[in-house]
């Protein structure tokens, strides 16, 4: 009997991948949303512990909400990202609090820094998004001191952001092979990247509450400003635009806790805190 053909699979083409991300998170003006994020930012700099004087890194740093917690705390921050026009957001607000603050545009996967640079790295709702999971784990840990601090926070798959991504897949699926980013927001995920990297891992489990006045509200603002949800309704057809939308709807009034008169959904994410080894 003849063995059965062999599938073949086209590997994944993580620079073409990445190309198509920065165009994502370019498009439409993620700091109107990232600005309502702030609170996350600080939550995680005090949880971190960050001190006056500390090197602290923040990558994937969008429109600086942990790069602005930090330096208020007297830390020597630089703010890092890909897409250029997001750090000159995190710039605008560093002026206008008078902090300073080093931008530079990077690549979480290809760091330009020194081994052992920062006392802190820190991303929030960043680095997740990034397609090499174990290679910008490996850039973090690197630039990291020894003895120095990993500060994250991850939406988790469970919460309404990662069912957003869940509701989007299903009109576009996601490259095969990619690894979800609500993986970061697994434990025994974060394990597998940190263990063998760090002397401890502490999670903690966090509600961001998105608050809007309707469900429309709020598909009206991420489809503007939103990267990822702008990009998906500029390319499904309208057939396809409507589901996406009409689930959408559904999933914001199952979650909202405001009743009719508002917009309250809670969205879970996972704060971590990794001692580099």
């Amino acid at each position: 009997m003849n063995a059965a053909p062999a599938t073949l699979t086209t590997p994944l083409d993580l620079a073409a991948l990445k190309k198509r991300q920065m165009s994502t998170w370019a498009s439409g003006d993620y700091a109107v949303i990232g600005t309502t994020l702030q609170i996350a930012g600080e939550t995680l700099v005090e949880a971190c512990d960050v001190n006056w004087d500390e090197r602290v890194l923040d990558i994937a740093a969008g429109n600086g909400n942990a790069t602005l917690a930090a330096a208020r705390r007297g830390a020597r921050v630089t703010s890092t990202d890909y897409v250029p026009a997001l750090l000159e957001r995190g710039a605008e607000r560093a002026r206008a609090e008078r902090l300073n603050v080093t931008f530079k545009a990077a690549d979480a996967e290809a760091l330009p820094f020194e081994d052992g640079s920062f006392d802190v790295v820190l991303s929030t709702f960043g680095a997740m998004f990034c397609p090499d999971h174990n290679l910008v784990a490996s850039q973090m840990t690197r630039v990291c001191r020894p003895g120095g601090r990993i500060g994250l926070t991850n939406w988790t798959p469970e919460g309404f952001i990662g069912e957003l991504f869940k509701t989007l897949g299903r009109r576009l699926p996601p490259p095969a092979g990619l690894q979800s980013p609500a993986l970061w927001g697994v434990e025994s995920h974060l394990q597998t990247l940190f263990a063998h990297r760090s002397t401890s891992i502490v999670t903690t489990r966090r509600l961001f509450n998105f608050r809007y006045r309707s469900a429309a509200h709020f598909i009206d603002v991420f489809r503007t400003w939103y990267g990822p949800v702008h990009q998906a309704f500029k390319v499904l057809s309208p057939a396809d635009a409507a589901g996406f939308e009409s689930d959408l709807t559904d999933l914001l009034n199952r979650l909202n806790r405001a009743g009719s008169g508002a917009l309250v959904v809670p969205s879970e994410y996972l704060e971590v805190i990794i001692t580099r080894r």
